[in-house]
């Protein structure tokens, strides 16, 4: 149960209400768009069905209860698995008419990652049967276990190919393995047991547990020379470079993903926590912005000044993130805590008169991106569910 008085669980109610109108707003007959259609969005296609953004509303839509959003998920999954890629890759976005496909610059690792999620939620939550979307959930899988190390049992990718599209984040990265895991779970895939060990001990490398694998051991090595044990995983792990910059979502779907263990949880917790991620909105997704000084800078983080210090994904506030903050802490059983950013969570997507607002400066709170955010709106519903009952929240 919560402490929080009337008016907190009032709003809470209402952002609930909120939310679910919001969805149905953004749904077509093909699925959900990532944001409300204005002039803004359509200039900036965030009018698309997009891969990661639609799986995340599928979980929500499905279970809620509201008809129109129940065939919504199923549809969005199907938009998306009409415009799959011959070699099993889900698009990063398709047109809701069946136009158009994109692929990002150097390949969109997560859309397939969460397209998987969702059409396991669906098929465990929704009304569809356990064999729906059988050969397009194969070559999906495929296509990942192709980009998979044959020991480390960890994907690999490009820079800037997953949610942080601006950010340099290359090799073996937190937040797509952490996703990698979840699916090996869902799909009961070969050397999960593999993927959850490199991926402590790679993600974790202060720890004194050294692996036997001699390249292991020396990328552990150049990851932890020179640096303070930081109180969370590493961003991501290359050859000759890592990222300690405070990876807020890649550690918390750690933690909702059961790659943590209590006390690596608790870690995780506390070190977000002390930063005050989550003030006065949950919640800042870098701890640590890359200035233009810092060697991991690259001259596009720069471009249209979107991702300098504080702001996009360099440090600003995303709702939808804050969601699954508050799912990760109802996970380890701090509900008090939890119930507490779900209310501030429900201010900022109230703020401008329920603008459900992409993302806010880190330091300034200047709202910033597009209105209407979908996933605000979904992530929201599933961390309430995941505080209610827990049932269908993923």
């Amino acid at each position: 149960m919560t402490d929080l008085d009337a008016s907190a669980l009032a709003l809470i109610d209402n952002c609930s209400q909120a939310s679910l109108a919001l969805l149905e707003r953004n749904l077509t007959s093909h699925g959900i768009l990532a944001a409300a259609r204005t002039e803004a969005a359509v200039a900036r296609r965030y009018t698309r069905i997009f891969g990661r953004d639609a799986a995340i509303c599928v979980m929500a839509m499905c279970g809620s209860g509201v008809p129109a959003l129940e065939q919504g998920a199923v549809a969005s999954l199907e938009a998306l698995a009409a415009q799959q890629a011959a070699n099993g890759q889900i698009p990063k976005y398709v047109d809701p008419e069946g136009r158009d496909a994109d692929f990002w610059y150097l390949g969109c690792i997560d859309a397939t990652l969460w397209w998987l999620i969702a059409v396991d939620h669906v098929r465990r939550h929704g009304q569809v049967g356990p064999s729906r979307w059988t050969e397009e959930v194969a070559r999906a899988l495929g296509w990942l276990l192709a980009q998979e190390h044959q020991h480390f049992r960890l994907l690999q990718q490009n820079e800037a190919s997953d949610w942080a599209d601006i950010m340099p984040r290359s090799g073996y990265v937190l937040y797509t393995n952490a996703l990698w895991y979840e699916v090996k779970r869902r799909f009961a895939l070969d050397h999960a047991e593999a993927t959850h060990y490199h991926f402590n001990h790679l993600f974790n490398p202060f720890q004194r547990d050294l692996p036997e694998y001699h390249r292991a051991r020396l990328l552990q090595h150049y990851a932890r020379r020179g640096r303070r044990d930081p109180g969370l995983y590493l961003s991501f792990v290359n050859l000759a470079v890592v990222g300690d910059e405070g990876d807020v979502f890649g550690n918390v779907l750690a933690m909702q993903c059961e790659l943590a263990d209590s006390a690596m949880a608790r870690r995780i917790v506390d070190t977000i926590d002390r930063a005050h991620a989550g003030e006065p909105w949950p919640v800042r997704v870098v701890l640590h912005p890359l200035p233009r000084q810092h060697p991991l800078w690259r001259a596009y983080m720069g471009r249209h000044r979107q991702n300098i210090v504080h702001q996009y994904h360099n440090g600003g506030i995303w709702p939808f993130v804050g969601g699954f903050w508050v799912m990760a802490l109802a996970k380890l059983g701090e509900h008090g805590m939890a119930w507490a950013e779900l209310a501030k969570l429900a201010r900022a997507n109230a703020l401008d008169d329920w603008r459900f607002t992409e993302w806010f400066h880190g330091r300034t709170l200047a709202p910033m991106g597009m209105a209407g955010q979908s996933w605000n709106a979904a992530t929201f519903l599933l961390a309430r569910r995941a505080l209610l009952n827990g049932e269908g929240a993923w």
